[in-house]
């Protein structure tokens, strides 16, 4: 866009058009098409000062008497006029380039003609007919341009041409977008011009106002009719009549460039509180929460507090005005109505006003928001736990969402809303929930399904079983694995493993979204921690290795990003994995997993060791990251006092290898991060009772080739354990077979039978083993090639699948010693937990020894 210095310049040299075409596009730059309106203002108001002290400008060296005569002939014009201006020197140029056929130089200046008016508009001005008069005579010109060019022997030169083209084409676009006013222009081209200077002269003393405005009190500015100076001096009436018309300029510019977003929202608030009717309302409150949300377009930074705030509110009042007025229904898809009319139940056919809206996109947004602004917030200060308070209003507004449409009977966004709340406590302790529902319990719209009695189970358990007759499978496997997270939290394995199972989520999971994955894995793991809390070893350890076995545990729980070594992330890779991060309160303590996870493989393992005798059966861990731990331990030729968890568990092993589960069990007990499970002190007493089994158990493997009777009371005494313990222990190795030897009640002693296979027994039972894994291989191989088991997606009433699926179920029922070796060989995340769960968490996890 041209400056006010170069209009006079242009008009000027008449003589010399060549001279100023070079000029012009000498003085044609991206800087000062971004002048604006402010600057030239700011200008004015310096050169008005300047003017006011004559001597400034003879301190400056300005001793020109032409200089002050200019100075003092210059005006003062408002932005308006020196935009006019503006466009009036642009067509100047435009003229001059016509007169020499220069097509290169028309079409830069049209289009900065043609920003000039978009500009104009975006400021709610009406288009000058100076520009519609520029559009018809351009069009002509460019028209008989071609003609001449087709008729000429000598044609234009190629640059030349395809400006020309080019400038038809611009012509031809904005005549389209303008047809309206050139009709009525060509029409009455005098009526055109009267009613444009009439709006020019009808908004003039629009300014004064606005100033008498300001120096009034507060109580003048809020009248019956609230009139506001807008950009360039326009003014908008505020009146129960305009608000139609305003809102649908605003919606006009909604998404342009310039459009101002905070004055947008000025103008939306103001005539949310002239709107009277319900419609009216409505209407204005779904154009100012969208307008809310547009205020930060970035995906990368999350919405300010305080237009969250705002906009959740605003999203509470237009939930209270459709629950109050239930003749008013906001759909998604809605027949086409005028935007400009009033609409009322008495004009609508069956009595009920549709407008076009969602309340639940709103209810998703707001959520987003909030977890967003948790992502970037600093976990560990108080700034983030401010935050954190903002969730109860949040829980409150979806509580109120999940109502409404259950009013009006919307099964599709009922579901969603109550998958929405459903996440906001499947997570939280009772204390917390119970928190968020007392605040529901006072609220004047209240849903269906409430916390009753303070037993939270019961109130996931009716949100689950809402969502499990919902049509939308993904709601379907995710309030499962809600529901399944929440039964492992309050320690009940059972029911949460069989849920998990009976589902067949593992063998499907891998084709399911990146936060349907996220979601499964956080299940597992929680699954992995009730065991371990209950002192269910064995399935704690099963449960937990084949996420540890991937090394990328924090990636998996989207509580870091994990950094491979020959790996690099794309900028857009990078950005998508830490959008999908969770907020810190969500996180599972890594380290508490880890340890629990290392305990349980101790436990596991040890014994285990103990109990083989040929070098190529050691190698078939069923830990491998613990072993490899065992091993670099192993290989420390000192080790000092343990400072870490890992150090803790390593010296542990190899005090539980030589027999000494005392000191086992201190360095066990000792561990730190023990504190934060709950009920600490019953998970101590837990572990050091299985430190004194597996240590008996590892002793009696170690020690059994070198006894040939042992007395059980001695044993009883050495690990501090009751007699019937001791019994029972050694009676249930001798049933499955993990040691050979007799029990000798009368006697009260163990009597060892030694059993030494030979070479060819010893190559027997491994080919047998191997053969053994390959079957079960195949047959899981062609379940996936063939993939005719039914899952949990596919079954709309929650039944049993076909008989093929009950077979595969009985399948993975079925465990063995190299089970664990195999952990993790498979392709996909799910695959490997399906491996793990349906084989090692089931009623048979008993290994062969």
């Amino acid at each position: 866009m041209s400056s006010d210095e170069e209009g006079p310049k242009q008009a000027a040299p008449a003589a010399k058009p060549a001279m100023s075409r070079f000029l012009k596009s000498a003085g044609d730059s991206d800087s000062s098409d971004e002048s604006s309106s402010e600057e030239e203002e700011m200008s004015s108001d310096e050169e008005q000062q300047q003017a006011r002290r004559p001597g400034g400008r003879f301190m400056h060296g300005a001793s020109s008497d032409e200089e002050s005569d200019e100075d003092q002939k210059r005006v003062v014009k408002s932005a308006r006029d020196k935009r006019l201006d503006e466009m009036e020197a642009t067509g100047k140029v435009m003229d001059n380039a016509l007169k020499i056929n220069d097509w290169v130089a028309i079409s830069n200046e049209f289009e900065k003609l043609v920003r000039m008016v978009q500009r104009q508009q975006n400021v709610a001005e009406p288009v000058p007919p100076f520009y519609l008069r520029t559009l018809i005579d351009l069009e002509k010109s460019a028209n008989a341009a071609v003609v001449k060019d087709k008729e000429s022997k000598k044609k234009m030169n190629a640059s030349n041409a395809r400006a020309l083209t080019a400038v038809k084409q611009k012509v031809k676009k904005v005549a389209k977008e303008f047809e309206s006013e050139l009709k009525r222009f060509q029409e009455d081209p005098e009526g055109f011009e009267r009613d444009f200077q009439a709006t020019f002269v009808s908004e003039a003393p629009a300014p004064a106002k606005a100033k008498k405005a300001k120096k009034g009190n507060d109580e003048e500015e809020e009248d019956e009719e609230f009139t506001t100076v807008g950009k360039g001096g326009k003014a908008i009436q505020f009146t129960p009549e305009s608000i139609f018309k305003n809102l649908q300029v605003v919606q006009e510019a909604r998404g342009k460039k310039n459009t101002d977003r905070a004055e947008q929202i000025r103008i939306l608030e103001k005539l949310l509180e002239v709107a009277v009717t319900p419609y009216q309302q409505i209407r204005v409150l779904l154009a100012l929460i969208a307008s809310r949300f547009d205020y930060n377009s970035s995906v990368a930074t999350h919405m300010p507090a305080e237009l969250w705030l705002s906009a959740q509110k605003e999203v509470d009042q237009l939930i209270a005005i459709v629950a109050k007025e239930p003749a008013y229904s906001i759909q998604e898809i809605t027949e086409d109505y005028d935007d400009l009319a009033e609409r009322s139940p008495k004009t609508e056919k069956d009595g009920i006003v549709r407008i076009r809206g969602s309340v639940i996109s709103f209810v998703d947004r707001l959520d987003d928001e909030f977890t967003k602004s948790l992502q970037n917030i600093d976990p560990h200060g108080t700034e983030y736990v401010d935050r954190l308070k903002d969730e109860k209003g949040l829980y409150c507004t979806i509580c109120r969402a999940q109502a409404l449409y259950e009013k009006t009977k919307q099964e599709d966004p009922l579901g969603r809303v109550i998958m929405r709340r459903l996440e906001h406590i499947y997570s939280k302790p009772d204390p917390v929930v119970l928190a968020l529902e007392a605040t529901v319990a006072t609220n004047d719209l209240k849903p269906s399904v409430v916390l009753s009695d303070s037993q939270t189970s019961s109130l996931i358990h009716s949100l689950c079983v809402h969502l499990y007759k919902s049509g939308n499978s993904l709601l379907r496997t995710r309030a499962m694995l809600c529901h399944i997270y929440h039964y492992a939290l309050h320690n009940d394995f059972h029911t949460a493993r069989d849920m998990l199972l009976m589902s067949h989520l593992q063998e499907s999971i891998h084709n399911a979204d990146v936060a349907t994955q996220i979601l499964y894995n956080r299940t597992v793991v929680q699954l992995g921690l009730s065991a371990f809390r209950c002192g269910l070893i064995k399935e704690a350890q099963a449960t937990l290795q084949d996420i540890f076995a991937t090394q990328r545990v924090k990636e998996l729980l989207a509580q870091g990003v994990h950094q491979q070594r020959y790996q690099v992330l794309t900028p857009e890779q990078e950005k998508a994995e830490r959008q999908r991060q969770l907020p810190f309160h969500m996180h599972i303590n890594t380290e508490l997993l880890e340890a629990a996870f290392l305990v349980s493989s101790m436990l596991v393992e040890i014994p285990l060791l103990a109990s083989i005798d040929s070098e190529e059966q050691k190698r078939k861990a069923i830990s491998k990251p613990f072993r490899r731990l065992l091993d670099f331990a192993d290989r420390q030729v000192f080790t000092g006092p343990p400072e870490s968890t890992r150090d803790h568990i390593m010296q542990a092993s190899k005090a539980l290898q030589n027999g000494e589960w005392e000191k086992c069990r201190d360095l066990i007990q000792s561990i730190k991060i023990w504190s934060l499970m709950p009920e600490c002190a019953a998970v101590k007493e837990m572990l050091a009772k299985r430190i004194q089994e597996e240590g008996l158990r590892t002793y009696l493997f170690t020690y059994a080739p070198h006894y040939r009777t042992l007395s059980l009371s001695l044993l009883a005494k050495t690990f501090s354990l009751s007699l019937r313990s001791v019994t029972s222990l050694v009676s249930k190795m001798i049933w499955t077979e993990e040691l050979a030897a007799a029990l000798d009640q009368s006697a009260g002693v163990v009597v060892f039978n030694r059993v030494e296979l030979t070479r060819t027994q010893q190559l027997a039972q491994t080919l047998a083993d191997k053969v053994n894994a390959m079957v079960e291989q195949n047959e899981k191989s062609l379940d996936q090639r063939l993939g005719v088991s039914n899952t949990w997606n596919d079954r709309g009433d929650g039944g049993k699948g076909d008989k093929r699926g009950e077979q595969t179920q009985e399948r993975n029922r079925r465990g063995d010693r190299t089970r664990g070796a195999r952990g993790g060989a498979r392709g996909g995340r799910g695959a490997r937990f399906a491996q793990g769960l349906g084989s090692q968490m089931a009623g048979n996890t008993q290994r062969n020894r």
